[in-house]
């Protein structure tokens, strides 16, 4: 027996706590009855519908890595018909992006129809770190990298937490710095060079958690290794 919102999120119908909002809409049914917040399945027992629909555990789970190029919306689907990161991946499945980059930032995106990873790799209580490559024209001065290293307000009131901002390059056409992220406020470093007045000439996310871009090209893709699947997992129990 499971419970219901995990059962849906490992068969990537949703995170759970999206699941969770289609039960509460009466969208769930187990065995023909309203499901319930909270209850437990047996899938090879219970019949689970959403819509109406039957849910099947017949699914193959999908993990692939894309390096976003600029131009291309973080998205499964776009209203205005812009070109989305599921668009440059082949998958017989439906997948759905891990970790969302604005349009003109560009990097590493993960794809997967595993509700239950989703879950993990965007909650707060994971703290998967993130790391980007940050170009920011002419030379940024000590103080203001430290400002970014302890913490600072941001437009609208937010804070940020403590990062870790290394510099790989610094002179007066430009400063590249490695910034690395602990939590995942919308646009937060947009926001942070805004609030230093830092002209931002490129941002690029390299990591998440123990899975690296490396050489991958732009637009260009590849599976999950099974090594990076585990190393995930352990992350995962450390954090429980």
């Amino acid at each position: 027996m499971t419970r219901i919102n995990k059962y849906l999120a490992s068969l990537g119908v949703a995170s759970r706590r999206k699941v969770d909002a289609m039960i509460e809409a009466g969208k769930v049914r187990v065995n023909g009855q309203l499901a319930k917040l909270g209850q437990k399945v047996d899938p090879r027992r219970d019949k689970v519908t959403l819509n109406g629909q039957v849910i099947s555990a017949k699914k193959e789970l999908t993990y692939i890595i894309l390096n976003k190029p600029k131009g291309v919306i973080s998205t499964a689907k776009d209203t205005h018909d812009r070109k989305t990161v599921v668009d440059l991946v082949r998958s017989k499945e439906r997948l759905f992006p891990v970790g969302r980059l604005d349009s003109q930032s560009e990097g590493l995106i993960l794809l997967t129809n595993d509700g239950e990873l989703m879950q993990r790799m965007t909650h707060p209580k994971y703290h998967v770190p993130k790391v980007y490559e940050v170009v920011v024209l002419g030379n940024v001065s000590d103080l203001k990298i430290g400002r970014m290293r302890s913490g600072m307000r941001l437009r609208g009131g937010d804070f940020t937490s403590e990062a870790k901002v290394e510099v790989t390059l610094r002179d007066e056409h430009k400063t590249i710095l490695m910034v690395t992220l602990g939590e995942g406020k919308n646009r937060q470093i947009r926001r942070m060079c805004e609030a230093l007045h830092l002209h931002l000439l490129a941002l690029k996310r390299v990591s998440m958690g123990p899975v690296k871009l490396g050489d991958l090209g732009k637009g260009q893709s590849r599976m999950l290794e099974s090594k990076e699947l585990k190393e995930l997992e352990e992350l995962y129990r450390a954090a429980k």
